[in-house]
């Protein structure tokens, strides 16, 4: 693998906090996944700050973690003025108490100074939790960002395209990294996990609420394919007024940055309200198979709502995830298989009001000119 480039040079749009000091109902949300293909665990960080205005009623922020064997923690941090985070690029933190100003502190004053709280920017990672019943849980981790959100050795991408810079949809969401290699150790249950170089993975999200039903897959800890990493979703997201139907899906493969809109190319899929997810894709000369299902109930994890944090999502880290990529040289010649892979070790999630149907999405056909 080529050595990757800066944390700025990969740096994608969206890396900063969002909020301009408004009062209106506004959240912002971030996860951060690192996976241990051994012991074949994963740890994945979800933080988010509600109304930080203040005095509303949901104002407070959380930090929520999805552990080995999918053990769940939640913390919260009522106090929304010790949260802090930067807007022109990735860098946030909440503690619990404490005195002077909240921001960013150096790794040895964090550990002397803070008794709960954590702190994350794009190559670094460091938190203490104090959960009653897992008993106190550490981190620290450096990260060496690999891929951001498109081609290597372009410019980096908004995930929703340009009309994600226009303050229409709810909510915002945007891929921070979709591959890097973290190195350092976590502390969780009286269990210390040393690791180098594991896959890790950050993501975003801000807006007044969430979408009212989504499926997301995430994996970067493909089976023999460490250049590989893939992220896709699928919502019904709000528009000026009105609900919309969209889907992506993101595969960095070797330095290139596929990528499949559903504005774009035909994509469909056919989603479970848990345990089954498939999707397949196509644009100009490159088609895409997802399949993925778990056997194991999942575990329910808070996200923003209109009335504050609810446990409206249920998640996975041990989903099994295959996928094809196929693709057309040239017109007139057969199609080929170019990528073939598979992991136990997948993100898979379903979220938002009950659906107790399938949701299957097919390709509408284009009109007759």
């Amino acid at each position: 693998m080529k050595p990757a480039r800066s944390s700025r040079a990969l740096q994608t749009p969206h890396s900063g906090y969002h909020w301009t000091g408004g009062q209106q109902r506004f959240f912002e949300g971030w996860y951060f996944r690192l996976t241990l293909p051994q012991p074949s665990q994963s740890f994945a960080f979800m933080y988010s700050i509600d109304d930080p205005a203040r005095g509303k009623p949901h104002s407070g922020g959380a930090a929520q973690i999805l552990g080995p064997d999918e053990a769940y923690c939640c913390r919260t941090f009522p106090d929304v003025s010790r949260f802090w985070a930067w807007p022109e690029k990735l860098g946030l933190g909440h503690r619990r108490g404490g005195s002077g100003l909240p921001g960013y502190l150096e790794p040895e004053v964090f550990e002397q100074q803070v008794s709960e709280g954590y702190q994350a920017t794009a190559t670094w990672h460091q938190g203490k939790l104090k959960d009653p019943v897992l008993g106190p849980i550490r981190w620290q981790y450096h990260i060496r960002p690999v891929y951001g959100w498109g081609d290597s050795p372009r410019s980096q991408q908004a995930t929703a395209g340009w009309l994600s810079y226009l303050p229409i949809f709810e909510p915002g969401w945007q891929v921070l990294m979709a591959h890097g290699l973290a190195s350092g150790w976590v502390e969780w249950r009286g269990q210390r996990y040393d690791f180098q170089d594991a896959p890790a993975y950050a993501e975003k999200n801000w807006g007044g609420a969430f979408p009212s039903k989504w499926f997301w897959l995430q994996c970067n800890a493909f089976d023999g394919e460490p250049h590989l990493s893939l992220t896709a979703a699928g919502g019904l997201r709000q528009v000026l007024g009105w609900q919309e139907e969209v889907g992506l899906i993101g595969l960095h493969y070797r330095g290139r940055f596929y990528k499949f809109l559903s504005t774009e190319a035909e994509l469909t899929w056919q989603v479970q309200p848990w345990g089954h997810w498939q999707m397949t894709a196509k644009h100009e000369r490159t088609r895409l198979i997802l399949t993925g299902h778990t056997r194991d109930p999942g575990t329910l994890v808070r996200v923003p709502t209109r009335d504050g944090l609810q446990f409206h999502c249920r998640d996975t880290t041990h989903g099994q995830l295959h996928l094809q990529l196929w693709e057309t040289p040239a017109t007139g010649s057969p199609e080929r298989l170019i990528l073939n892979a598979h992991s136990p070790l997948a993100g898979l999630e379903t979220g938002g009001s009950p659906w107790p149907e399938p949701w299957l999405k097919p390709v509408h056909p284009q009109p007759i000119p």
